[in-house]
This record gives C-alpha cells, sequence and structure tokens, in this order.
C-alpha cells in the first residue's frame, strides 16, 4: 500500500503537494482521493493534522456545488447522533456500510468491463451450444438413413419387434371372420 500523499497547508490557506511539488485545489485533492491515493494535510507551521477538517471542505463544496448526496433530513438525523451514546456505533455503521458500497461498485465496474472486452462472449458460447446439438442431429439423421440406427428405446424395439412378427403372418390373419365381407351382401343374419 502506498503511503500517504503528504499536503502542506500554508497559512495563506493554499495547499501544496509535496510529492508533486505543486500547488493543489480542494478540487484536485477530491480527485486524488477519489483514484483511491490516501492524504494527510497538516499544517506548515504547527504540524497539526488537518486531514479530516480539509476532507469536510471538500464534502461541503461537493454538496454546495455537486450533486447533493447528504439530504437535509439525513444530515439532521446524523447531527442528532453527536453527543449521544450511539455516535460511536454510527461512526462504525456508516464506515461499513460505505466501505461494502465501494466493493460492489469496484465488482460491477469489474464485470461491466469485462463485458466490454467481450460482449460477444456469453452470445458466442450460445453459439457453440447450438452448433454441437446441430451436429449431434445431423448425426443422428444419417445414421438413420443409412440404416446403423444407434441405441433405441425399449419402446421403439417393441415396435419393431411387432412389425416384424405382422410381416410373418398371412393377409388377413389377424381379421375377424367375415371382416373382409361388405355387411348386408346377402347375409342375412350370419
Amino acid at each position: 500500500m502506498q503511503p500517504e500523499r503528504l499536503i502542506r497547508k500554508y497559512s495563506n490557506r493554499r495547499l501544496y503537494d509535496t510529492r508533486g511539488s505543486r500547488h493543489v485545489t480542494l478540487d484536485d485533492l477530491r480527485q486524488l482521493v477519489v483514484a483511491g491515493e490516501k492524504i494527510k494535510v497538516v499544517d506548515d507551521k504547527s504540524g497539526d493534522d488537518l486531514t479530516r477538517s480539509v476532507l469536510l471542505q471538500i464534502i461541503a463544496e461537493q454538496e454546495q456545488f455537486g450533486v447533493p448526496v447528504l439530504n437535509c433530513d439525513l444530515l439532521e438525523m446524523v447531527i442528532k447522533f453527536y453527543g449521544g451514546p450511539m455516535q460511536s456505533l454510527l461512526s462504525r455503521y456508516l464506515e461499513q456500510a460505505f466501505t461494502t458500497m465501494l466493493r460492489q461498485q469496484e465488482a460491477m465496474q469489474s464485470e461491466m468491463a469485462k463485458a466490454l472486452q467481450t460482449p460477444f462472449a456469453p452470445l458466442t458460447e450460445l453459439v457453440r451450444k447450438n452448433m454441437e446439438a446441430w451436429e449431434q442431429m445431423q448425426a443422428a439423421t444419417r445414421d438413420a438413413f443409412a440404416g446403423r440406427a444407434g441405441p433405441t428405446s425399449t419402446k421403439t424395439q417393441d415396435n419393431a419387434d411387432k412389425t416384424q412378427d405382422n410381416s410373418n403372418k398371412p393377409q388377413g390373419a389377424d381379421k375377424p371372420r367375415g371382416a373382409d365381407k361388405p355387411q348386408g351382401a346377402g347375409d342375412k343374419g350370419e
């Protein structure tokens, strides 16, 4: 993990990035945080840690000029937790909730990146399976017409046996007597 990026805050309220050797704005710091960099802001003269207050300034600026995340009701609820017995619980809960949300966002972005790299991968797999099924069907059809029937079910085998048995009987042997005569042709009641 990278060490914290040291930012010095001068008495004239200017911020100086010691790694980049340049002056930075709150928006520059916001972009560093979004990129995953840890920052540490210290007062140039006293050495006091000002990171928390600068991060709050960034949030306040985003809430005022950007698209707000924290509506008034939510801010009022957070204020009500200050000084109460549940303050530390809220802090831990929010930290865990945001950590989980960020992990889910990263996982979703990763999956989207994979999908964009190979957008036709699921379709390619479907086509491959369809081609396999088609080839199997064609092979079965060729075998059936060539007389090389594959494994048959017992029902199919039974039907084939019945057909074989019927071909050995004399014609009309399985019909009832007189069934081949037209009705009412001179036979009265016989």
